[in-house]
């Protein structure tokens, strides 16, 4: 069964150790070899600069982390540079679609010409924080909780305008409201249902429901902390997030959003890209092919842009 995972860090891990190769670098969780052995359709890749890399260098960081997309990840064997969404339906069965994602709106500043330069490289979807705030917004560790700036509605009303996705994860509550205004294309492309773990990473009832009704998007993520709240997780308490969400009407907006590569405990059974049949094997002991397959990759397909 072909998978979508919506979320890595692999780019990072390329980007502090240029001598890291993506074809089958042990240290890199969603290395090219464990996609296509874990049955991966399509993975996208996150250009994530870190709060520490002063301000005026993170512009930097941000284009060498799309040179090492396209001068090491595209380039791998097997591995295809999806330049618009409608791409994903042409990959051949022995293609792996690679998909470059912003992870913060960190390196960008105040210019909104250097998201046009990021887009222009080939970005797809926007989060527009991590964890801290920044001049578009509030992310979930900014105790003061607000939401978008003006530029950052002007960014979400950017990326409407070029069929990019708006990802919510990392972004503070208020935000999250924000975006749900204005966003044609809303995702969580890492989060897990906050009822179950209450890690303001996650989606609370109301937010689930909002994403449903927009006909958004949730990537299940395969971090213990945001499954159970400690250092260890089954995958049977993964299915226990997937099944609230499907409780609450979400069963065709589940996907999966791994975060390999940006985390260092795991999931039982679940420790790197090559390990997703482990969770298609127990997803089926319980759900129909057809919801699997949903979850695994089409569910995704059916909600992005075709423009």
């Amino acid at each position: 069964m072909k998978i979508i995972d919506t979320h890595c860090d692999a780019l990072l891990k390329l980007w502090e150790n240029h001598d890291r190769t993506f074809l089958d670098e042990p240290e890199i969780e969603a290395n090219a070899n464990r996609l296509l052995a874990g049955g991966v359709e399509a993975q996208l890749f996150a250009i994530f600069v870190e709060p520490f890399i002063n301000s005026d260098q993170k512009f930097q960081a941000a284009l060498e982390q799309a040179d090492l997309f396209h001068q090491k990840v595209t380039t791998t064997s097997g591995m295809k540079w999806i330049k618009r969404w409608s791409e994903l339906d042409d990959l051949k069965s022995d293609e792996v679609g690679a998909v470059l994602t912003l992870e913060g709106l960190d390196p960008i500043g105040d210019d909104l010409t250097k998201l046009r330069t990021l887009y222009q490289l080939g970005v797809l979807s926007v989060g527009l924080t991590w964890n801290q705030a920044n001049l578009c917004a509030d992310g979930v560790g900014e105790p003061r909780g607000a939401g978008l700036t003006l530029l950052g509605r002007e960014v979400v009303k950017m990326n409407n305008e070029h069929h990019v996705l708006t990802d919510v994860s990392h972004l503070s509550v208020k935000g999250f409201w924000d975006v749900m205004e204005l966003a044609r294309y809303p995702i969580a492309s890492h989060s897990n249902a906050y009822s179950l773990c209450d890690h303001p990473r996650n989606l609370n009832d109301d937010q689930i429901k909002a994403l449903i009704e927009k006909d958004g998007y949730i990537g299940v993520v395969f971090h213990p902390l945001f499954t159970t709240g400690r250092d260890t997780a089954e995958i049977a308490d993964l299915l226990t997030h997937i099944d609230y969400l499907c409780s609450l009407g979400a069963a065709s907006h589940i996907g999966f959003g791994s975060d390999f590569d940006g985390i260092n405990v795991y999931i039982n059974q679940l420790e790197h890209s090559g390990k997703f049949p482990a969770l298609i094997e127990e997803l089926l002991k319980y759900y129909p092919e057809d919801m699997v397959k949903g979850f695994a990759s089409e569910n995704f397909k059916r909600i992005v842009p075709r423009g």
